[in-house]
């Protein structure tokens, strides 16, 4: 069974996508970051932008019945490669124990000029 999570963006309008899509027993969250009501959060603070972003990861997990320790993989796209260290800092700080596979790359840029990082993840809940 498939179940769409959305959180009524203007993005999701514009791409006909979801926030996160479930499939039974695993859930994919769409590219995630520190935008929120127009505005971006911790502007210039990669830190900030990492620890925000997973916070939102986080959230629209347990709205789907999920936590960060089903989480079994993250994609991080960074506009500055160098800030590579703070970014995992943050990700091993709120992972920890977790450890999912991970994947860290620079982009050229983002939606909007002030974002510094967008990460998606894959979550699976292990069957009983």
């Amino acid at each position: 069974m498939r179940i769409n999570w959305s959180s009524n963006s203007e993005i999701e309008e514009v791409f006909d996508s979801s926030r996160a899509v479930q499939i039974g027993n695993a859930v994919e969250v769409s590219g995630t970051s520190a935008y929120e009501d127009s505005r971006v959060v911790g502007v210039g603070d990669v830190t900030l932008q990492t620890e925000y972003s997973i916070k939102k990861i986080e959230h629209i997990l347990v709205e789907a019945g999920f936590t960060l320790s089903d989480v079994v993989r993250t994609r991080i796209f960074i506009t500055d490669i160098s800030l590579w260290k703070e970014v995992a800092k943050v990700h091993s700080y709120l992972f920890e124990d977790v450890s999912p596979a991970s994947t860290i790359v620079e982009v050229s840029n983002l939606l909007h000029p002030d974002l510094l990082i967008e990460i998606e993840a894959t979550a699976v809940k292990e069957k009983s």
